[in-house]
């Protein structure tokens, strides 16, 4: 608990300072990943700090260089991967292009529309979390993938989206604000599930329980974000297709 606490105030606090205190964690958070993720994948120890490395390294270079001229470092990492790695070469190359693209996304969301919509983004994915756990716990009912997640419910992912509506009506009254949040805020918790259940799956093809023991009591990096992963890389896109979210 105390672990999960103090990583929580210190996420908060770099996400209200903004500027190089949240690029410098979107930097770790992207290292950390793709080092758990890699050792996930049985590449070894010395590879998942070479390629952590690498992969926080090719994130600062998207983040920093001219748009457009920093593509080419979100593939890289994948393409190194290709090279390094023994075997499950096809999982590292998505989920590391995934996981760069993803933290890209939540640079781009806190550095061009504020702490406002990084705190709803958060929101939305941390209730989704919330509110199906607990409406699985106590309602229960037919499970939703049973073979790939066997204690998610239809009955908590019904109430992840339930829970992300709600939060989106506390938004309504922002400056050029309508109706479509509750629509986006709804997209982004299934985007969030998807990214919790794809972690479910690459877990239970490679027999691991935990992502690392990187965080005492909570498992790892990977196990904390990987629905902030997925809501992250959809909202990118929904971006670029719908005016959203509004700049104050």
């Amino acid at each position: 608990m105390g672990s999960g606490a103090v990583i929580a105030v210190i996420g908060l606090v770099c996400v209200w300072l903004g500027g190089a205190a949240f690029l410098a964690l979107c930097c770790a958070l992207t290292g950390a990943l793709v080092w758990e993720l890699v050792g996930m994948l049985g590449g070894g120890a010395k590879r998942a700090v070479t390629l952590g490395a690498g992969a926080a390294a090719a994130f600062l270079a998207v983040s920093l260089l001219p748009p457009g001229l920093g593509l080419p470092f979100i593939l890289l990492p994948s393409i190194a991967g290709i090279a390094l790695l023994p075997r499950n070469r096809t999982l590292y190359m998505i989920f590391t292009a995934l996981i760069i693209i993803a933290a890209y996304g939540l640079w781009v969301q806190r550095n061009d529309f504020g702490f406002t919509w990084m705190l709803w983004l958060a929101l939305v994915v941390m209730i989704t979390d919330v509110a199906g756990y607990f409406a699985g716990r106590f309602i229960g009912g037919p499970k939703f993938w049973p073979r790939v997640s066997p204690k998610k419910t239809w009955s908590g992912t019904i109430a992840g989206w339930i829970g992300a509506g709600v939060i989106a009506c506390f938004f309504l009254g922002f400056p050029g604000v309508g109706v479509e949040v509750i629509g986006i805020s709804i997209a982004i918790s299934m985007a969030s599930q998807m990214g919790d259940i794809a972690e479910s799956a690459m877990k239970r093809k490679m027999g691991v329980k935990d992502s690392s023991n990187l965080i005492p009591g909570h498992g790892g990096v990977f196990d904390r974000f990987d629905g902030m992963l997925g809501a992250s890389v959809f909202l990118l896109m929904i971006e670029q297709i719908v005016d959203f979210p509004p700049v104050f």
